[in-house]
């Protein structure tokens, strides 16, 4: 099994994209920006986007959706490009994975088309590369090509911090590459974010010159958000604290539908661990029956989350995924949907 690196993706990108890929691993910045680049070689004319940039989630996807994406033949243009991201392959099943895998090979048949299955760091089990891939790796390698993004160390992330500066029209010493990336953490939004206001701070005043003074005045030191803090904070009612998640995902560019996707499933798996907590089965039984890590249930357990308030929260998480869908501002829905609750 060959599994492609970043920087060969690239690469394709500029030779000519294949049929189906497969984004995994722990860089999900990357991931959205070869996303993005991919979108841009396929469909470079915006005014056709609607027809030749098709987006599916774990929300809309069905094999019957993916493959209603998949036939129809672009619009003036060679080839048209599906995105579809939020699957969870940790819970998937083996039936479902089958499924995806045969809706896959139709693409022999419309071959104007190029498929990315971009997935979370947290949702795909990669196994233990290079010697022993997860199974699900091996089945769905047999239908497209994995394409591993690996964490990028921080000599790297250094590296790209002073590019990021050199972009916005100033410098930074190696030294202060790596007090921003020591500060401001390794996500690679956040330190884009966080790069960006440096250099608008530093050009504001008149400079062409990061210094250190100017990282410690303006940055802001790495804070890790994730579903569980944002359901959490909703769930108990905490505006305030949401809506500070919901800025550093905003400024870490994360989708809104996949915010909303990730959200309502927190709050699926809080409502179904509660309730057969009630019922008296201990973390393993429940773990074996929703099939969710024993960890992750003592997390849930041990939050003060109400299970009616909880239930209440599931209608209006459906509500709101709609809304989003629909509305050209899905932070302006998520802030009114955490202001609302």
């Amino acid at each position: 099994m060959e599994i492609m690196k970043e920087s060969e993706f690239r690469r394709q990108i500029k030779s000519g994209l294949g049929k189906c890929y497969l984004f995994f691993g722990d860089e999900d910045y990357m991931k959205s920006f070869a996303v993005n680049a991919a979108i841009d070689a396929v469909s470079p004319d915006p005014t056709l986007s609607f027809f030749n940039v098709i987006k599916l989630d774990s929300f809309s996807y069905s094999p019957d959706a993916l493959l209603s994406a998949i036939m129809p033949a672009p619009m003036m243009a060679d080839k048209k490009i599906i995105i579809l991201s939020g699957l969870d392959f940790t819970s998937m099943k083996q039936s479902e994975a089958d499924a995806l895998c045969q809706t896959v090979a139709a693409l022999d048949q419309y071959d104007y088309n190029t498929l990315i299955i971009n997935t979370a760091a947290d949702c795909f089990d990669a196994g233990f590369l290079p010697k022993r891939p997860s199974s699900m790796l091996q089945k769905l390698s047999e239908h497209m090509t994995p394409v591993a993004f690996e964490k990028n160390s921080p000599a790297r992330l250094s590296s790209w911090v002073s590019k990021h500066f050199e972009h916005n029209g100033v410098q930074a010493s190696p030294e202060v590459c790596a007090l921003v990336v020591d500060r401001c953490g390794r996500d690679m939004f956040n330190l884009s974010s966080e790069t960006d206001k440096i250099s608008f701070y530093v050009k504001g005043n008149g400079k062409t010159e990061v210094l250190s003074a100017d990282v410690e005045a303006v940055s802001v030191s790495a804070d890790e958000y994730d579903a569980f803090a944002f359901t959490n904070a909703i769930g108990a009612r905490r505006k305030d604290a949401a809506l500070n998640v919901l800025i550093d995902m905003k400024l870490r560019r994360v989708d809104p539908i996949i915010i909303m996707s990730e959200v309502t499933k927190t709050v699926c798996d809080t409502v179904a661990v509660r309730k057969l907590a009630s019922e008296g089965l201990t973390s393993r039984e429940i773990s074996d029956i929703l099939k969710l890590h024993e960890y992750k249930i003592s997390i849930i357990l041990k939050n003060d989350v109400d299970l009616e308030m909880c239930e209440r929260l599931l209608e209006r998480c459906r509500d709101a995924d709609l809304e989003i869908k629909l509305s050209r501002d899905g932070y302006a829905v998520l802030e009114k949907f955490i202001c609302t609750i």
